[in-house]
């Protein structure tokens, strides 16, 4: 991270970093795979992107902090919505997404899959 100027930058851009499970590394220290954003035309800061996988455990525990409780703990009508936010978020393009989802609402594979096709269906 550079210069003093370059921190209401980094605090803009901290939450969405967090939110998406990424790290706030230095530029120079940035690999391939990192992304440098730059302001005004000066590179900031690099974020370094967590695998999907990793990204999708965030995402469950961040809802668990949302909602204030495990999501198991949700009733029906509300691990529904669970299952479309994660949908819509890409959540079961990810390798063993549907039981990492099924295990956190407490709920069996096939009652994920009965969610999503509700969700087509209606």
């Amino acid at each position: 991270m550079t210069g003093t100027g370059d921190e209401p930058f980094i605090t803009a851009v901290k939450p969405l970093v967090d939110a998406m499970g990424g790290e706030m590394i230095p530029t120079d220290e940035a690999g391939p795979e990192d992304v440098v954003l730059a302001w005004e035309g000066v590179d900031v800061v690099a974020v370094r992107l967590p695998q999907l996988a990793d990204s999708l455990d965030h995402i469950l525990a961040a809802m668990e902090r949302r909602e204030g409780r495990p999501l198991a703990d949700l009733d029906r009508k509300a691990k529904q919505e669970v299952v479309r936010i994660l949908e819509a978020r890409g959540a079961f393009a990810v390798r063993h997404g549907v039981e990492t989802v099924a295990g956190a609402l407490g709920v069996s594979r096939f009652t994920v899959y009965n969610y999503l096709n509700r969700e087509k269906g209606a």
